[in-house]
């Protein structure tokens, strides 16, 4: 893939259409989710012994952070919970506090 080839990918995919998804309207409230997306490239250009090459790429992630709900002219949001996170979170306290009480009781 050339190098303005990846930086049109990148482009397109880099948009805020990436962060807000589609609306979802049923029984009068309309909900709109959101995502926190980062990104990023590189490509180059060279030449060695005679020969021209190029080449880049990208990477894209996303993950949920939420939703906008509207319901009756009021806007409210609606964190996502990320309980995969959440139970990293408490597994290492747990090994952390673990490992703090067994250093106290060693003599």
């Amino acid at each position: 893939m050339g190098l303005e080839k990846v930086v049109g990918a990148m482009r397109d995919n880099l948009t805020v259409r990436r962060v807000y998804g589609e609306p979802v309207e049923k029984d009068g409230v309309v909900v709109i989710p959101a995502a926190s997306v980062i990104g990023g490239g590189g490509g180059g250009h060279g030449t060695e012994q005679a020969k021209e090459g190029e080449g880049g790429g990208f990477v894209l992630a996303a993950r949920p952070v939420g939703a906008y709900v509207l319901k009756g002219g009021d806007v409210r949001w609606v964190p996502a919970m990320d309980l995969t996170f959440l139970g990293l979170v408490f597994a290492v306290m747990v090994a952390t506090i673990h490992k703090a009480r067994r250093a106290q009781s060693r003599p």
